[in-house]
């Protein structure tokens, strides 16, 4: 059975699908912490420097499964 490497074609150049991931969930954790902000919420969170890389974790790993299948 041949594996094949989960990458897509991004201009010629194969590019690892956890980097698309990554920032994905990056883009989606400063939209949280934005409206957190917005809504007067984000005072109200635990500390700071545990709370935003966890959810940036979970959205990476939610993305990942949720659309890759590997």
């Amino acid at each position: 059975m041949i594996s094949h490497a989960p990458s897509f074609d991004l201009f010629g150049s194969f590019v690892p699908l956890w980097m698309l991931c990554i920032l994905v969930a990056v883009l989606l954790t400063l939209a949280v912490r934005f409206l957190l902000i917005r809504m007067k919420l984000d005072e109200e969170l635990g500390p700071r420097v545990i709370v935003y890389p966890c959810m940036g974790a979970l959205f990476a790993c939610a993305i990942w499964l949720l659309f890759f299948d590997y």
